[in-house]
């Protein structure tokens, strides 16, 4: 990804300022006078180009994952190789990996400024609301690495949605889509056979009641595929190494509607 190569070399910090962009600062070894930030962004360095948002978001989505891991206290070591998972499913070569895990541990420190990194990303994104939906699906995937939600991770996601603007009935429904294994084959360990999606599990990934209506059944799955669509996630800015789990999410969504078809005898 070219904004690696720009971070590498410190220019990200730069163009960013701001928390997001002391933290590539320090998970690239680098250090920056913050108000440079200001002046890149005047030569053209705005919010919403695909780079910049590419690197807010791979900032955000460590340290974040970091300190949500560290809400109730303890990081624990699934919530460690969930972390470690999402590397490997990016294919991060060592460098970046290492900048990753930087940025996880920043994260875990008692003066993350959570809010501040929030606000940044959020105007970083443009709002763009599908990938903003994707950050919450890796945090909250990341939040149920040990099997269960605690109340002080909890509490921490339901900040995140009221920071970002995302409506709480969102998370109940990413919560409920999680709890029916989506997107868990992406991170599970190589060999582990795939969990068989049974019908109820199904429809809780499409995110709709077993009453719905075959119309409002595909309405609910086109949204889905829209939300999740590779190329269209990386357009907007999705670090590309993340397509993978994109990708596989797109064909959950896929095998989960079949299924239901079938059930129901649609063509």
């Amino acid at each position: 990804m070219a904004w690696w190569g720009k971070a590498l070399g410190g220019a990200f910090g730069f163009m960013m300022g701001g928390p997001l962009g002391a933290l590539i600062g320090i998970a690239f070894g680098h250090n920056f006078d913050r108000g440079l930030g200001s002046v890149m962004n005047d030569a053209g360095f705005e919010p919403g180009q695909q780079e910049r948002v590419q690197a807010a978001f791979f900032t955000a989505t460590f340290s974040v994952m970091g300190h949500i891991a560290k809400a109730d206290g303890r990081v624990s070591k699934a919530e460690i190789k969930m972390a470690e998972a999402v590397m490997t499913n990016m294919g991060l070569s060592a460098d970046v990996r290492e900048s990753a895990k930087k940025l996880f541990n920043e994260g875990k420190s008692d003066d993350f400024p959570l809010d501040d990194v929030l606000d940044q990303f959020r105007k970083e994104v443009h709002r763009r609301s599908t990938l903003i939906q994707m950050f919450l699906e890796i945090q909250l995937q990341a939040a149920y690495a040990d099997g269960k939600l605690d109340d002080t991770e909890e509490k921490v996601l339901t900040h995140i949605c009221r920071r970002l603007g995302v409506p709480l009935e969102q998370l109940s429904r990413l919560e409920e889509m999680l709890k029916a294994g989506f997107g868990q084959g992406s991170y599970q360990p190589p060999g582990q056979p795939r969990h068989q999606t049974t019908l109820e599990e199904a429809y809780a990934i499409l995110g709709v009641d077993q009453s719905v209506s075959d119309a409002e059944l595909k309405k609910a799955y086109r949204r889905l595929m829209s939300q999740h669509h590779p190329d269209k996630l990386v357009a907007k800015g999705l670090p590309e190494e993340m397509i993978k789990d994109a990708t596989e999410k797109t064909q959950q969504i896929k095998d989960a509607y079949e299924q239901i078809k079938a059930s129901r005898g649609m063509k």
